[in-house]
């Protein structure tokens, strides 16, 4: 198999058919209950009727292609390429299904099931994601190599890995199809939560396109911000400040807090005299 990864998985599954033809039929099968599936596979969302008509046309025609699995212990297997057919075969209440047995390293496992989806278009961004992060997590492996073993640029991935920022609910937006990739990466340049997901919600709604979310985003932008409001117990102490400083000084104390507890002190007056009682006050010598 390590000859096999850096050209796809088309290149195991030529493989696996050369096998086939030499001995005319599967390596053996196996029943439903010795397989269980890897829950390190990217893919976690299976459409329900897409499955329902796979089972259908597994019932008539019974399975065409055998899964690929591993052996892990006491006679049980771990399905590393084909879940999706193991999940029909079952709904078609199938007892036995044909299996190819295969050795391979956890790392081989990870990047096999991962090529597979992605080759067959059935991951959705987000799980697409998980998936490089998983082979960057459990195994080191660089951006770059990742772009290698699936036959993507390094900037493909690296945009791909960047949608795992967003907030959660942006997330599943994007794993629905609420949200396209493209979509999400417009709302990637936001700072703030709450106004992705206000834009996000615009975009669903009114159904952007991705150039007019890129639009939405760059007007977003330009527009100001709001003042954030302050604890009302804050405005209240303020307040309170600026009573006992005015009567303090005999004029107009005003005094201008940000959230970040810096500001400033006014002190307002109407003559000279006034402001030479004020620094007189503010020296000490009144």
């Amino acid at each position: 198999m390590k000859k096999g990864l850096g050209r796809g998985l088309e290149a195991v599954f030529e493989e696996n058919l050369v096998d086939l033809e030499d001995s005319g039929k599967v390596e053996t099968t196996l029943r439903l209950s010795q397989i269980e599936p890897d829950k390190n596979q990217p893919r976690k969302n299976f459409d329900e009727e897409a499955l329902e008509q796979l089972a259908s046309s597994i019932k008539e025609h019974g399975l065409i292609q055998p899964i690929i699995v591993v052996p892990i212990e006491d006679d049980r297997y771990r399905i590393i390429a084909g879940e999706r057919r193991w999940r029909a075969c079952r709904m078609a209440g199938l007892e036995e299904i044909p299996v190819l047995i295969r050795e391979y390293t956890p790392q081989e496992i990870s990047e096999v099931s991962l090529i597979e989806n992605l080759q067959r278009e059935d991951l959705n961004p987000i799980e697409e994601a998980l998936g490089y992060r998983n082979l960057m997590e459990l195994y080191g492996m660089t951006q770059e190599k990742i772009a290698e073993t699936v036959s993507k640029s390094r900037s493909a991935v690296a945009n791909t890995l960047r949608l795992l920022a967003l907030p959660e609910q942006l997330l599943d937006f994007i794993k629905t199809g609420e949200l396209s990739a493209g979509h999400a990466r417009a709302l990637l340049s936001v700072e703030d939560a709450d106004t992705q997901l206000a834009l996000a919600n615009k975009i669903i709604t009114e159904g952007l396109s991705v150039r007019q979310a890129e639009d939405l985003v760059k007007k977003s932008k330009n527009q100001p911000k709001k003042p954030a409001e302050q604890d009302p117990a804050i405005q209240q102490a303020l307040k309170e400040l600026e009573t006992r400083a005015s009567a303090k000084v005999g004029n107009k104390v005003t005094i201008h807090h940000k959230p970040n507890n810096k500001g400033m002190v006014e002190i307002s007056y109407y003559s000279v005299s006034e402001l030479e009682k004020i620094i007189e006050i503010l020296e000490g010598d009144s």
